[in-house]
């Protein structure tokens, strides 16, 4: 769909065409300029055009789009009005946004939750995660306890990782499609630690990189720290466009792509095998790392569990793919295991880069991990039918409470992308966290600063009668009688 295409060109500069394509259909609905107007500032927000980006000229958009000059000077006058686009003489207009949009930046592991001065526990939106499985946590801890004494004896450094659970892990790449070996398993502290790994080897300050937009915000904190420039490829709800994905790639060649194809985080979104097919030939042509998330690869409600990326390859066509995941999402947030899958001689580099780190992982988590890998098949569906009942639930709470929003119902993943229908969201999060409601607000996942004013990611990660309260508080800060203004921006903790 063209109307999901992102434009974040190496030249900063969008063509009369590329925007006219990228504009819904009825763009010219009277007022027309309004309409022209709307319909760029929602292009903006919703991050399909970067900021700092050179819109075409007026006379040039006028051809292009089927209008008048004046429609287009008018469009264009009201969003400099309004702080969405600045012009110089000689310079063209380039995009960005009002004053009150603050740049999200680095965010801080705050911990969202806590009680109020009243005693309030509050409702968590912010984490997508569920608490552990217990019997299943019980039972690998029964486990573990009467084998640690035995690795208790060495000194416990296994900077690879315990070599029983990097065969656990290989052989479920291999068990879903993908021929794995041991040696090309790193275990890491969660997939967060996985991902920072592979950008501190194959990234250096001002290197290109491209990622998704939006996408999950931490691996965004990462790229930001690591001093990055970063490039987009929109995920709409229409799901990703590759022909503009291929462009970017065509004209920036960054070093590296990240990628959440699984579940997408947060949209929730499943990328075709042919769309896979295309970024893996992609990326390949231009000599760019391609970095996998399938930290929700296994949180499959409707579908069927996707096989690995990597696995679609032609053989010798996936050298270039380095693979993460953890169990944070299948089992529990608090068991620190992740691991990356990529070339024995990849998974070498790393290790030296993570032994400057950590040294090591810690044996007791890695222990643990042994019987849930084990267990995952057999365990998993009662995980996934609770999701499901809790997914209705948070459908049917804003249904009956902010029946005014929309969203779409993803075939899995944790999280619903929801649309409030006007730019607030960092206000209404500002707001809701004073009703006690920590809420993912949208700028969080965006790649520009200010952009998804509109979303928020709400999980339905929660039992369903604080899925609810958390809601209908939500709705009630929504609908408060004082209008919704951005907010300052402050640290908010997402997972």
């Amino acid at each position: 769909m063209a109307n999901g295409r992102v434009v974040h060109t190496a030249d900063r500069t969008i063509g009369s065409r590329q925007l006219a394509a990228l504009l819904p259909a009825d763009v010219l609905a009277r007022p027309g300029y309004r309409a022209l107007a709307d319909a760029v500032r929602t292009l903006i927000l919703d991050g399909r055009i970067a900021l700092h980006v050179r819109l075409p000229a007026e006379r040039e958009l006028a051809e292009a789009v089927g209008a008048g000059r004046a429609t287009v000077t008018g469009a264009y006058d009201l969003l400099r009005e309004s702080g969405y686009v600045r012009s110089r003489r000689g310079a063209g207009t380039w995009t960005e946004l009002p004053e009150g949009h603050r740049p999200v930046g680095a965010h801080a592991l705050l911990g969202a939750g806590g009680y109020s001065a009243d005693g309030d526990p509050g409702v968590d939106l912010a984490i997508a995660a569920m608490g552990a499985p217990q019997d299943s946590l019980a039972a690998a801890f029964a486990w573990a306890a009467p084998r640690l004494p035995r690795l208790a004896r060495d000194p416990g450094y296994h900077p690879f990782g315990l070599p029983d659970l990097r065969t656990a892990v290989a052989d479920r790449f291999t068990r879903r499609g993908l021929p794995t070996r041991p040696e090309q398993i790193l275990v890491t502290a969660g997939a967060q630690q996985a991902f920072s790994l592979v950008v501190s080897l194959l990234c250096r300050p001002g290197d290109r990189i491209v990622t998704e937009n939006p996408t999950y915000a931490n691996a965004l904190d990462a790229l930001r720290h690591a001093r990055l420039r970063t490039g987009s490829i929109a995920v709409s709800d229409a799901g990703w466009d590759l022909e503009i994905a291929e462009s970017t790639l065509r004209q920036t060649v960054p070093r590296l792509a990240y990628v959440i194809p699984d579940f997408h985080n947060p949209t929730g979104a499943l990328m075709p095998p042919e769309q896979r097919l295309r970024l893996l030939a992609a990326t390949r042509a231009t000599g760019t790392w391609l970095v996998v998330d399938e930290t929700i690869a296994d949180i499959a409600l409707d579908v069927p569990a996707p096989a690995p990326l990597a696995s679609l390859a032609p053989r010798g066509g996936a050298d270039h793919v380095i693979t993460i995941g953890s169990l944070s999402k299948t089992h529990w947030g608090g068991l620190r295991v992740g691991w990356i899958r990529a070339s024995a001689k990849m998974i070498t580099e790393l290790t030296t880069v993570r032994v400057s780190a950590d040294m090591t992982g810690s044996v007791l988590d890695q222990l643990v991990a042994l019987p849930l890998l084990d267990t995952m098949d057999r365990d998993l569906p009662d995980r996934l039918a609770q999701l499901r009942s809790r997914r209705e639930a948070l459908v049917r709470a804003l249904q009956r409470h902010t029946p005014e929003w929309s969203w779409q119902v993803p075939p899995g993943g944790l999280s619903l992308w929801v649309d409030l229908g006007e730019p607030v969201s960092s206000a209404l999060s500002e707001r809701a966290a004073a009703a006690g409601v920590h809420i993912g607000r949208g700028a969080r996942f965006g790649v520009d600063p200010g952009t998804f004013e509109h979303r928020l990611r709400i999980p339905y990660t929660l039992p369903e009668d604080r899925l609810d309260e958390g809601v209908r508080r939500l709705a009630q800060a929504f609908h408060e009688g004082v209008p919704l203004t951005p907010a300052v921006d402050r640290p908010h903790w997402v997972a």
